[in-house]
């Protein structure tokens, strides 16, 4: 079994998928997004996509790598 890719050449390769971004977000589209896909061989992963590139790349986190990373951010 091959490991599932860090990243996804371009958002609109996940289908089905509710971006969502922080509510301290300004309309000037200068943030992350992020998903949860919920099926296909992405589900489980957390998304991230630069919010001024809708269509550009995703990052992949798992969620524990997700967890460790705002983790280091609350101390």
């Amino acid at each position: 079994m091959s490991a599932l890719p860090r990243n996804v050449p371009s958002s609109t390769d996940l289908h089905g998928v509710r971006w969502l971004r922080s509510s301290y977000s300004t309309g000037a589209n200068n943030c992350v997004e992020t998903a949860l896909p919920r099926s296909g061989p992405f589900a489980g992963m957390l998304a991230v996509r630069d919010s001024k590139d809708a269509t550009g790349p995703v990052l992949l986190f798992s969620p524990e790598s997700w967890a460790g990373f705002t983790a280091a951010f609350e101390a």
